[in-house]
């Protein structure tokens, strides 16, 4: 292999002579073997090679990509638009025969890309008519509810005051966006909030439980013995997840309104099991059905939840959101540190473990507490399905 293949005179005098810290090698390198050769030959310079993958099916946007970016190439110069559109497509197609996906387990590597798998962990699909109308209901269901409630406060000789501001978080997710769109056509404030992003599922999206139990023999065992702690190759943990929410709990402590959050029920679970001081293993087997809004109320001692019917949903949609990938892996009839099954509003723990409020810092600093007394309240729902 030729040594200027890898523009050694460019990429090192850059890293070691101009102050240089990342250097992008733009290629294909679509072969196993190619790759593996390339890191081989950066490492003889204690260079460490990070490769990224890039995919997408939905061929609207490849067309859309080629001709927005491709076909401006020194390549293309005199050639007509479509000519070179067809030319460079004709390209790809020749090497997509010999493309290897990224598996080198000794090599550092990022997955990224579109799919046209709309139930897939990396698209980012829109709602269907049926989740709208989902989300419709939703929407009027809690603003009767809190409508009711301040009725019910005259009634008992309260004084009459309007209610709370209503603020509305939600992940960044198309559904969970568009979930909130009908509160927002009513006035309400929503925020996008990348942390409520849903817990990665990692290399194993899409695996049956049948398929992880077989070849990941010894990951099914860590994670039945620590559900929370255990992450599957690539993924988050439930752990990782609480830690990517900190900045979220924190701000849940000085919120003065009340707030509705919209996100997958990965996230509900943390934010649940910590304003509720749920146990840390039990936190993976909570269930969030989408005919219930969560209302969680500060209280002194012990936060209050109560669950708000969302009624007369079709039955194909009630059941809580399915997680991409089995998580956690039910764990076999006799395990132990299995988790013990949670029903809202009336949360329970496992005989045994005490009642320790989840972590969102590392095992070793000091936890946070739940809210206090004097803030609005936090009402949690899932987003609505695609389909």
């Amino acid at each position: 292999m030729p040594e200027d293949y890898f523009f050694v005179n460019d990429i090192y005098h850059f890293l070691n002579h101009e102050n240089g810290q990342i250097a992008i090698y733009d290629a294909v390198n679509p072969t196993a073997s190619g790759r593996r050769s390339l890191a081989k030959e950066f490492a003889k310079h204690d260079v460490e090679t990070l490769f990224i993958e890039s995919a997408c099916t939905d061929e609207r946007i490849i067309e859309e990509n080629v001709r927005s970016v491709k076909i401006s190439s020194p390549d293309y110069v005199g050639w007509e638009s479509e000519d070179a559109v067809k030319h460079y497509l004709a390209r790809m197609s020749a090497k997509i025969p010999h493309f290897e996906t990224m598996e080198e387990q000794e090599l550092n590597y990022i997955k990224a890309g579109t799919s046209r798998d709309e139930d897939s962990y990396k698209t980012d699909a829109n709602l269907s008519d049926q989740g709208r109308l989902y989300a419709e209901k939703m929407g009027r269901v809690l603003l009767q509810h809190r409508e009711k409630e301040r009725q019910a406060l005259k009634t008992r000789g309260g004084p009459d005051i309007p209610l709370k501001p209503l603020r509305v978080w939600t992940s960044t997710r198309r559904r969970t966006v568009e979930t909130a769109d009908w509160l927002y056509e009513q006035g309400y404030s929503v925020r996008q909030r990348t942390q409520l992003s849903q817990l990665n599922p990692g290399v194993c999206e899409k695996w049956s439980e049948r398929r992880i139990r077989a070849e990941m023999p010894e990951e099914v065992a860590k994670h039945e013995a620590d559900p929370y702690h255990h992450r599957y190759p690539r993924a988050e943990s439930y752990h990782d997840l609480a830690v990517r929410l900190e900045p979220i709990i924190l701000e849940l402590e000085r919120q003065q309104d009340d707030l509705l959050i919209i996100a997958h029920e990965s996230v509900l679970r943390v934010l649940y099991g910590y304003l509720m001081a749920c146990n840390a293993a039990d936190i993976p087997s909570l269930s969030f059905p989408r005919n219930e809004i969560i209302e969680i109320i500060p209280a002194s001692y012990n936060n209050e939840a109560t669950s708000i019917p969302v009624p007369d949903l079709p039955p194909e949609i009630i059941p809580s959101s399915p997680e991409d990938l089995e998580i956690p892996v039910p764990p076999s009839e006799g395990t132990s540190g299995s988790a013990t099954p949670m029903v809202l509003g009336t949360p329970r723990i496992s005989p045994n473990s005490g009642t320790p409020r989840i972590t969102t810092t590392s095992p070793n600093d000091s936890q946070l507490g739940p809210l206090g007394p004097g803030e609005g309240s936090l009402l949690l729902v899932e987003r609505a399905l695609r389909d």
